[in-house]
């Protein structure tokens, strides 16, 4: 058929009928090619419409003059398509392109090194096999967790435990990261304090020394030491929180 389309002229109408009835008998195999990558992630009908529409590319594109039959020359375009498919649309997560070409490689390989091994391969014979390292095989081998990870909201089950979210498996956030925030917010505040401000806050927060003990060390009286304490916090405080209003008393610990 797409002998005799390539040699009827441009804009002869046997040639739409001829392309279409050629696309129709290559369909089988594209189903066929598709459903050799079933179970790796895409949903088959997905994988089978990437497979017509390289079937089309091949039809448009095959050269009926070079003497190589259609199918050597469908299957490699329509396996490209479909490995071009996993490579760059089917991941849900950010991989790197060397890793997602390894990815893709490893199920075929693994299969063909166990037919002739009659075992499962090593990770060191698939490196060697895709001519790759054996930390890239790994790298390979973790990313497809990634490619179509499971909803936070998903169910999971072991033998020994009853069904659960998987978000309850997600950790909490580290409450000393606002401990943190607050440190890197107060360390520029603090150069704009006198050095005797700086030492009582010192001698209270970090030193944990009461009022008393601080007045005896500065050398004035406790109550001078609430007041300097009162002043101090509140103008960290506007600088941080502008709109919060003054403290009365000065707190026990300083965050």
């Amino acid at each position: 058929m797409l002998r005799r389309r390539a040699e009827l002229p441009d804009g002869h109408p046997d040639r739409a009928t001829l392309r279409s009835r050629a696309i129709e008998a290559g369909l089988p195999l594209a189903r066929r090619l598709a459903a050799g990558w079933r179970g790796r992630g895409e949903p088959l009908d997905d994988l089978q419409q990437v497979a017509a529409l390289a079937l089309v590319n091949a039809v448009d594109r095959y050269d009926p003059t070079r003497q190589v039959a259609f199918s050597s020359y469908a299957v490699p375009t329509i396996t490209g398509a479909l490995k071009r498919h996993f490579r760059d649309y089917g991941w849900r997560m950010r991989v790197s392109r060397t890793t997602k070409e390894v990815a893709v490689r490893l199920a075929d390989a693994g299969a063909a090194l166990a037919q002739e091994r009659g075992r499962s391969p090593t990770r060191q014979e698939i490196a060697t096999r895709l001519g790759v390292t054996e930390q890239e095989v790994a790298t390979a081998q973790d990313s497809w967790q990634a490619y179509r990870p499971e909803s936070a909201d998903a169910v999971a089950t072991t033998s020994r435990e009853d069904p659960y979210p998987l978000v309850e498996t997600i950790g909490q956030v580290d409450p000393r990261f606002d401990t943190a925030t607050d440190r890197c917010s107060l360390k520029p505040l603090l150069t704009t304090l006198t050095a005797r401000q700086r030492r009582i806050l010192a001698m209270r927060y970090y030193g944990d020394m009461s009022q008393e003990e601080i007045a005896g060390q500065i050398g004035v009286s406790q109550a001078q030491i609430s007041r300097i304490l009162i002043r101090t916090l509140a103008k960290l405080r506007a600088s941080v929180q502008p709109d919060a209003a003054a403290p009365v008393t000065t707190p026990s610990r300083l965050n």
